[in-house]
């Protein structure tokens, strides 16, 4: 008996020890134009101000695997917004997550993710020159559209998310672009890769883009049974992570 009271004051503590690490996390909205966008805003410990993320989810909504890895990010140090773009839907089935996306304008959805960064700005916490993006899949793509809307990004994370190619459109870049992408994915080749990074660096923009030979599509989503592939994908969120550093902790 006193053994499993040591073992059960054991376990108390430790669960104690990681919910004072955790990350605080709060829903929040904000004013997206005419309308109120949410997301879910997670605090990193320590007073100061700090760099801050945009979170962009895939098309299957803000589900618990796009929230562990905002969590994470606050762990790092980031204040992170991890943005609602279906408005409190998510989906566990292509069929019903290629609906939302469809039913997504995509205006909507960039007003969203800039009001979402305008909103970071106003934090006193946050410092307003250091602010970030990261996205995967259909996700990655709004971070794209995100990085040509808002000039005052600092950087960009893109995992396998559509690509713009009109060369005047991303004139207006400033932010650094990283991106993560799939030799195997059907839907962004890696032709389609190397055309962005060539006219990135035409037009004098700071671009690092890399194609996992003998991956897909969502490579780095471990709820994809079929094509996860966790070597590569902590490759790719190492170089994540290296990248966010070097813009906006420095």
């Amino acid at each position: 008996m006193k053994a499993f009271r040591l073992v059960s004051c054991a376990i108390v503590l430790l669960l104690a020890t990681f919910a004072a690490c955790a990350p605080a996390q709060q829903a929040v909205t904000f004013p997206s134009g005419d309308a109120t966008a949410q997301g879910l805003l997670y605090l990193p410990h320590g007073a100061g101000s700090h760099p801050a993320l945009v979170v962009i989810h895939e098309w299957w909504g803000l589900n618990d695997w796009i929230k562990e890895e905002a969590a994470g990010y606050a762990a790092k140090g980031y204040v992170v917004l991890a943005v609602d773009l279906y408005r409190g839907k998510t989906a566990d089935n292509p069929e019903t997550a290629h609906e939302l996306m469809r039913g997504l304008p995509q205006d909507q959805g960039v007003r969203d993710l800039t009001s979402a960064f305008t909103y970071l700005q106003s934090r006193k916490d946050v410092n307003r020159s250091r602010i970030g993006a990261v996205g995967w899949c259909m996700g990655g793509g709004f971070a794209l559209q995100l990085a040509i809307a808002e000039p005052a990004l600092k950087a960009v994370a893109i995992n396998y998310g559509a690509l713009a190619t009109d060369k005047a459109s991303l004139a207006k870049i400033h932010a650094a672009i990283l991106g993560n992408f799939g030799g195997k994915d059907q839907g962004i080749p890696p032709q389609a890769v190397d055309a962005f990074k060539t006219t990135m660096q035409s037009l004098g923009k700071p671009v690092d883009t890399k194609i996992y030979p003998e991956a897909g599509h969502a490579f780095e989503n471990p709820n994809n049974h079929a094509g996860y592939r966790p070597d590569d994908a902590a490759d790719a969120l190492g170089r994540i992570d290296s990248f966010l550093a070097a813009k906006l902790n420095h």
